[in-house]
C-alpha cells in the first residue's frame, strides 16, 4: 500500500485492521506469552508515544493561548462538553452493560490526540490552533477527565478521582515533560536561561505529583522519596542526558528521529489496540455491531457539533475545521491506559479500542474532503480581522 499513492494514506488504517483481525482470531498470544501478561505493555508504550509527542513540541507551542484566545476557549469548551455528553447519552440509549458504558464516557472525556494535528495538516486547517488545543487539552486532562468521569460515569462504575488523576499524570504529563526538556536541549533552539527555567518548572510538577500521591495514598516518607527520585531520573535526568547526546551526534539533523518516533507511535498504537481487543474479545463479539455503530455515531457527532458550534460563534472556516477535528478525534490510547489502571481493560477499554481505528478512517476521509475544498481567503479576511 505504501507504493500506491492513491491509498498510501490508508496504510496505517490497514495496519490496525490487520492487528485487530489477528487478535480476534488468535487472542492468546496477545493476552499472555510465557506467563508474561501482555497488558503490562500498554502503559509503557503509551508513555513512549507521549514522550515522542513532547519531543516534537516546545513551550512556544503554548503561545497560541495568547495569540488565539477565542479559538482556544471555544475549542476547549467544545472538547470537554460535546464528547462526554454525547458519549453518556449514547451509552444510555444503546443500553450497554455498565462497564462498557463507562468506556464511552471515558473516550468522550479524554483530550484530543496527535491524530487531530495530522488531520488538520491534511485538511489545510489552522495547524497552529490544532497544536495549541491538543497541548492545552492534554495538560488539563488530569483535572478535567476524572471530574467528568466522576459526574457522568459514576453511576456505571466506581470512580476514584485521585487515582485517575495520578494515572493520567503518569501516562501523559510526565512523559510529555520528558519530551519537552529533550526538545529544549536536543535541537539547540532554546536559550540556557529558558532551559533552566523549564527544568525548575518541570521539577515542580514532578514534586506536585508526588505530593498528591503522598497525601492521597498515605505513603511512608521512604516510599515518597523513592518514587520522587525515580520520577526525576526517568523524566528529567535521562531526557537531559539524551538531549545533550543527540545534540552532539545529530549536528542539527532531526529528520531521522521524527521518522523513528512516528513509526514507534504507529506500531505502539497497533499493539495496544490488539492487546485490548484480545482481552475483551468475548464481549466484543457479543455486542460488536452495536459497539461499532455507537462509536461511529459518537465520532461523527463530534465533527458535526464541533464544526457548527464554531460557526455559531463566527469563527473563521479554518478554525471551524480545526476544532471539529479536535473534538471528533480523541486520545483513545490514553483512555485505554486509564481503563487498564482501573483494572477493567477488557470492558471499559473496549470503546476506546473500537473508537481509535474508526476515528482514523473517518478523520482522514473528512480531512481529505476538506483539502479538496480550499478556503476562500478573501471571505476569511474580514472575519479574521474582526476577531483580532
Amino acid at each position: 500500500m505504501q507504493g500506491i499513492p492513491l491509498i498510501k494514506g490508508l496504510s496505517f488504517t490497514f495496519w490496525i485492521f490487520a492487528a485487530v483481525s489477528a487478535s480476534l482470531f488468535y487472542p492468546e498470544p496477545f493476552r499472555e506469552i510465557e506467563n508474561f501478561q501482555m497488558k503490562l505493555l500498554i502503559v509503557p508504550l503509551l508513555q513512549i508515544i507521549m514522550f515522542g509527542m513532547g519531543s516534537q513540541m516546545s513551550i512556544k507551542d503554548f503561545k497560541g493561548v495568547i495569540q488565539m484566545p477565542k479559538g482556544v476557549f471555544i475549542g476547549m469548551a467544545c472538547q470537554f462538553s460535546i464528547m462526554p455528553i454525547v458519549g453518556f447519552t449514547l451509552a444510555v440509549i444503546f443500553g450497554f452493560p455498565a462497564e462498557i458504558a463507562a468506556g464511552f464516557v471515558l473516550v468522550g472525556s479524554s483530550p484530543s490526540g496527535l491524530a487531530s494535528n495530522v488531520m488538520s495538516f491534511i485538511a489545510k486547517a489552522n495547524l497552529a490552533l490544532s497544536v495549541t488545543l491538543t497541548a492545552v487539552a492534554t495538560m488539563l486532562a488530569p483535572l478535567i477527565t476524572p471530574t467528568l468521569m466522576k459526574l457522568l460515569a459514576g453511576e456505571f462504575v466506581p470512580i476514584n478521582f485521585w487515582e485517575m488523576m495520578l494515572s493520567i499524570i503518569n501516562i501523559v504529563i510526565l512523559p510529555i515533560i520528558a519530551g519537552l526538556i529533550f526538545n529544549a536541549i536536543a535541537y539547540g533552539k532554546e536559550s540556557k536561561k529558558s532551559i533552566i527555567i523549564q527544568g525548575f518548572v518541570f521539577l515542580g510538577i514532578i514534586g506536585l505529583k508526588n505530593l498528591i500521591n503522598f497525601t492521597t495514598n498515605e505513603l511512608e516518607m521512604s516510599a515518597l522519596l523513592f518514587t520522587f527520585l525515580k520520577d526525576i531520573i526517568w523524566f528529567l535526568i535521562l531526557p537531559i542526558f539524551a538531549g545533550v547526546l543527540f545534540h552532539k551526534l545529530s549536528k542539527g539533523d532531526s529528520s531521522w528521529l521524527e521518522g523513528v518516533l512516528s513509526f514507534i507511535s504507529m506500531a505502539g498504537i497497533a499493539v495496544i489496540i490488539s492487546i485490548i481487543t484480545a482481552a475483551g474479545r468475548d464481549s466484543l463479539i457479543e455486542i460488536g455491531f452495536l459497539l461499532i455503530l455507537a462509536c461511529l455515531i459518537h465520532n461523527c457527532l463530534g465533527y458535526f457539533l464541533g464544526y457548527w458550534t464554531c460557526k455559531l460563534f463566527r469563527l473563521d472556516e479554518k478554525s471551524c475545521r480545526t476544532i471539529a477535528l479536535e473534538v471528533g478525534l480523541q486520545n483513545g490510547g490514553l483512555a485505554s491506559g486509564i481503563a487498564l489502571e482501573m483494572g477493567r481493560v477488557a470492558t471499559v477499554g473496549l470503546a476506546p479500542a473500537v473508537f481509535g481505528p474508526m476515528m482514523n478512517i473517518t478523520g482522514s476521509s473528512l480531512a481529505t474532503w476538506w483539502r479538496g475544498k480550499p478556503v476562500d481567503i478573501d471571505e476569511e479576511k474580514p472575519l479574521a480581522e474582526a476577531q483580532s
